[in-house]
């Protein structure tokens, strides 16, 4: 007769220890990371299969969907290029095809956190978030976000030449979402429920190993191609901005939401752009 003692996992069975099972995980963290960060066919995108990423694990895969985004706007952009179109047609052809990539994921943040400055009191920030439609705030902040993202990385081809431009761009795209954990990571969710609770919180080694990946594809992107300098100052750029945006939140909001996120990874990549165009 079995002992349902018998349906535990064997303490000394570690086949889901070994090099092929680290494999796997690591290949199913990439996968809910690109399903939670972009729209691309792939992966099993449809949502019915798949509950609430859970960050608690996959939190160090998340710059690697933002480097997959990045390629994506830096292979596009290097074709306008080709094409002959000025610069910064090329930068808003390549902004558009991460936007419709991501499914426009972090602008709506943005958008909606942006709204919410026209609110007074934390629960009216809060409702302001939740709603769909964009205000006068919102609509301004993606306007300057865009031009300014668009100026900045033309910017950076005319002073640097094209594969400084495409690798510049995908490692802002890298670290400003490794960036962008910190306000899961630093503040509690500001709403009893929602997304925020159900996705879980980046662990610490979540959130180093995240900042890691960022610096080495900033390293290889940047300080390989523009300067050591300017690669380590673009990094610690994202890094304050991420800072700036968590210190608002706990202020605004009273703790962390997905909106706020999704704007701390805008406003992140703003600080990298900004930081690699002063540094000439």
């Amino acid at each position: 007769m079995r002992n349902k003692s018998d349906d535990r996992p064997d303490p000394l069975d570690f086949s889901e220890f070994g090099p092929e099972a680290t494999w796997r995980r690591g290949l199913n963290d990439i996968a809910a990371a690109l399903r939670f960060y972009t729209r691309l066919p792939l992966f099993g995108r449809r949502a019915e299969n798949h509950g609430a990423p859970d960050f608690a694990r996959m939190a160090w895969a998340t710059p690697i969907a933002g480097a997959v985004v990045g390629v994506i706007g830096a292979c596009i952009f290097a074709f306008c290029v080709w094409a002959n179109l000025s610069p910064i047609v090329a930068a808003g052809v390549s902004l558009a095809a991460m936007i419709v990539t991501t499914g426009a994921f972090h602008e709506d943040g943005l958008a909606d956190t942006a709204d919410s400055l026209g609110a007074y009191t934390v629960q009216d920030r809060l409702e302001v978030m939740r709603d769909s439609r964009i205000g006068t705030f919102g609509a301004c902040a993606l306007i300057l976000s865009l031009l300014l993202r668009a100026g900045l990385l033309a910017s950076i081809f005319e002073a640097h030449g094209l594969l400084a431009a495409c690798l510049v761009l995908i490692a802002a795209e890298t670290t400003s979402r490794a960036g962008s954990l910190a306000m899961g990571y630093s503040l509690p969710p500001a709403r009893s429920e929602g997304a925020a609770i159900s996705a879980g919180k980046p662990t610490g080694d979540g959130f180093f190993h995240a900042a890691l990946v960022a610096g080495l594809v900033t390293a290889l992107c940047v300080a390989t191609t523009i300067g050591f300098g300017t690669g380590l100052a673009a990094f610690a750029a994202v890094y304050l901005a991420a800072f700036l945006m968590v210190r608002f939140a706990a202020r605004m909001y009273r703790g962390q939401t997905g909106d706020a996120a999704g704007a701390t990874q805008q406003v992140a990549t703003l600080a990298f752009l900004a930081a690699v165009a002063m540094l000439r």
